[in-house]
């Protein structure tokens, strides 16, 4: 079985965000979204740079400008843990897409577990259920493997797009959400020479 183009994401990362908005849309196939430590990362980005960014791209394409969680930014650990048992459970995208917009659109902290659970509860997710899983040590070991991964990817940063590769091209490792119209461009060019 091939490969699957693989979105690399921080619950923490507001850019990670703004990509998590946009990819459904705008990549002709499906990634497999991947939480991961994004601290652990070897470039990972500077959280103020990161908020001047998205800040700056919210008001070039005409988005809600993001509410900021107090504090940002936050410890998101238990929140990965979250969205690592969500992807476990077939619920990645719906829980990451809630998280997210309880974040920066809503401006609650993820690490506070009240706004989790709520971010669980929007994908159908017992509160219980998502606390627990968090909880788990096999989630913990499958967050770290995921960003093992990353790291052997390649990944530098989040957000990223990995492109696995085929008989036509090398793998390919598109970072931050202004790389993702190239990813969107990759995928189509290797969907067209299948």
């Amino acid at each position: 079985m091939d490969q699957q183009p693989a979105f690399y994401f921080d619950l923490a990362s507001p850019e990670s965000y703004l990509s998590a908005e946009r990819i459904l849309t705008l990549l002709p196939s499906a990634a497999e979204w991947i939480p991961i430590r994004a601290d652990r990362l070897p470039s990972p980005a500077d959280p103020q740079t990161e908020q001047a960014l998205v800040n700056r791209l919210a008001g070039e394409r005409s988005l809600q400008t993001p509410r900021w969680p107090s504090p940002f930014p936050f410890d998101s650990e238990e929140a990965m843990l979250a969205a690592t048992y969500a992807k476990q459970i077939g619920r990645a995208v719906p829980f990451v897409l809630a998280a997210f917009r309880q974040a920066y659109a809503g401006g609650r902290a993820l690490s506070d577990e009240d706004t989790i659970v709520i971010a669980g509860s929007a994908c159908e997710m017992h509160p219980a259920a998502l606390l627990k899983g968090c909880r788990l040590k096999s989630i913990g070991t499958a967050l770290d493997e995921a960003t093992a991964l990353a790291v052997a990817r390649g990944v530098r940063a989040a957000p990223a797009i990995w492109i696995p590769a085929d008989d036509e091209s090398p793998e390919q490792i598109f970072h931050g959400d202004d790389r993702l119209e190239d990813a969107a461009a990759a995928l189509q060019r290797k969907a067209a020479a299948t």
